[in-house]
């Protein structure tokens, strides 16, 4: 998930990966997740097993990746939106209970996208860690939605594709190494990544009417199927 930056060999003690503030924010989000778990979903171990392996993993690019000496509010707004990842994710076992708050969260969750990298560029703590942290977590939040959606009965195996389009990527890229080459940045992608979450969660909610769920879905994949395709065929021509 993280790579080592060869900046971190020189660092000094001044100015090591803050991560006793990072676990101590964790360790505050964990409390929290599990009383919100305990009293909605009446289950902790799920959202529970799901942070704690988030915050081990982003712990250890926090360490090895990451150049700045402080963790800024930027991280703790991602780190918060992984635990609210956690909480859908423990939602995805009891899909007909605090259908409004699960909505809710998955709203908060998705609003707060964009608010982590403005704050990183507002106080100068932009990383590639950072980008790599929100990119993975809004991975995470397509992926759960998706299964809460098909726990519930609301879409079809074929919600999947919105939620999983990118770890399919990331498999194929192991039996493709041409996958594994960096791509340029790129608006599109950008939109269609909102697009889809956006999708999923109109598709989350309550009132949304029956009709349009299929349409939403459909459209949604497709430009999301078309932005992937367009990354490979751009990756293929570069390999040659």
């Amino acid at each position: 998930m993280f790579r080592s930056s060869p900046h971190l060999v020189t660092q000094t003690i001044d100015t090591r990966p803050p991560l006793s503030t990072f676990f101590g924010v964790a360790a505050s989000l964990g409390l929290t997740l599990a009383l919100a778990a305990f009293y909605t979903l009446g289950a902790v171990t799920v959202p529970l097993l799901v942070f704690t392996a988030t915050v081990m993993i982003v712990g250890y690019g926090l360490a090895h990746s990451y150049e700045h000496s402080r963790l800024g509010l930027c991280n703790i707004v991602t780190l918060s939106r992984a635990a609210m990842v956690a909480f859908i994710a423990g939602a995805v076992l009891v899909p007909d209970r605090s259908v409004w708050i699960v909505f809710g969260i998955a709203v908060l969750a998705f609003a707060l996208d964009g608010v982590d990298g403005w704050l990183a560029r507002r106080t100068g703590l932009v990383s590639d860690f950072g980008a790599r942290f929100d990119m993975e977590v809004d991975a995470g939040l397509g992926a759960v939605i998706s299964l809460w959606l098909l726990a519930g009965g609301i879409a079809g195996p074929e919600i999947l594709i919105l939620g999983f389009m990118r770890y399919a990527f990331v498999a194929a890229s192991y039996l493709w190494p041409a996958l594994q080459a960096p791509l340029p940045h790129s608006l599109r992608r950008k939109v269609i990544c909102v697009v889809q979450i956006a999708a999923l969660i109109i598709l989350m909610c309550p009132l949304t009417p029956q009709a349009v769920l299929l349409p939403i879905g459909a459209l949604a994949a497709v430009l999301l199927s078309g932005s992937f395709l367009t990354d490979i065929l751009w990756l293929a021509r570069r390999a040659g």
